[in-house]
């Protein structure tokens, strides 16, 4: 295993600390427990929006953490669900008053320790759960879909309502729509490895590859041979598609997303492929979205998602934003 560490144990909080240094001017890092703020304190009178998850999956979540976005987010180590402790001392920081949405993927571990958060917490707070993952329906860490890169929709989307003024319900209500209307499926040409494990979680072949992996290394559809893009392309959205079921005709958002190891190249070059198959359905993209949101270490793979858009997600989507990991408007 190479990697740039110092010791295994302080991976996370050396990174936090390189990450809140970083980016100081729109974040605040804690470390004891972790989590991750906006800098300047809760905004009064807005709904306040607090995700987190395991680490390994930069820039998800910390990097959305700003204006339009996240108002809090809880880093757990890697691959590792943070604790309900951590959720807790998120959302007390930066409950403004108008109530805190939880945006939760779908894994045993998160759900189960954001409900702990929730129940323990005074002020009001509703939860969405994503589960963009067509791939499978259960999985070892899940009962359900997972929940994986169409989470950066939800959080964007419901981000720049929360900036604007909408009210707890209704940010829970368009958080649940976004999730509804996107699905996502990822394929992995090699493993992720975890410095604590120090080797590859699973192995693939020179001439193979894994078809609806997951982005801690979950199995898939299939282990297949080695596909030519056009080709994962024509399965992947047609698995997406069978999923959330667009019209001819209807908008949509593409994002090609690199599991950390994919050069940008062969990441836009997928994306020429899955917009080819989206235009075969009759499909507008009508926004484009490539590069690493959601990865999985240093795997090399991406995954596909789409979302049926209208008038009110383009808007809420183009509104400003200004994070770590994305930038517009502003």
């Amino acid at each position: 295993m190479k990697k740039i560490i110092n010791a295994i144990d302080n991976v996370l909080a050396e990174s936090l600390a390189g990450f809140g240094a970083a980016h100081s001017d729109l974040v605040e890092v804690n470390l004891e427990p972790k989590f991750v703020t906006r800098a300047g304190g809760p905004t009064e009178g807005k709904v306040a929006l607090v995700s987190g998850g395991g680490s390994g999956h930069e820039p998800l979540h910390a990097g959305f953490v700003g204006k339009g976005m996240l108002d809090a987010a809880c880093p757990g180590e890697v691959f590792t669900s943070p604790t309900p402790d951590q959720m807790l001392a998120a959302a007390e920081a930066v409950d403004g008053g108008a109530g805190v949405l939880f945006i939760v993927k779908n894994y045993s571990g998160d759900v189960m320790n954001f409900e702990m958060a929730a129940d323990m917490m005074d002020g009001e707070n509703e939860t969405v759960l994503t589960n963009d993952d067509v791939a499978v329906e259960d999985s070892l860490y899940t009962q359900g879909r997972r929940g994986v890169a169409g989470t950066v929709l939800v959080e964007k989307i419901v981000g720049a309502a929360a900036e604007e003024g909408a009210d707890l319900q209704t940010c829970q209500v368009l958080g649940d729509r976004v999730n509804a209307a996107t699905g996502s499926m990822g394929v992995a040409l090699t493993s992720c490895t975890v410095p604590a494990a120090g080797k590859p979680t699973f192995e693939l072949a020179e001439d193979e590859m894994e078809v609806g992996v997951g982005i801690h290394g979950e199995p898939g559809r299939r282990r297949v041979a080695l596909m030519q893009a056009d080709d994962i392309a024509a399965e992947v959205v047609g698995a997406i598609a069978e999923s959330i079921e667009p019209k001819s005709g209807d908008r949509v958002l593409l994002l090609i997303n690199g599991m950390g190891g994919t050069p940008l190249m062969e990441l836009y070059l997928m994306y020429h492929a899955a917009a080819v198959q989206c235009e075969s359905l009759g499909l507008t993209v009508t926004r484009s979205f490539v590069g690493n949101y959601c990865t999985s270490l240093d795997m090399a793979g991406c995954s596909v998602t789409i979302s049926k858009m209208d008038d009110e997600l383009l808007r809420l989507w183009d509104a400003p934003v200004h994070t770590a990991a994305l930038r517009w408007g502003v």
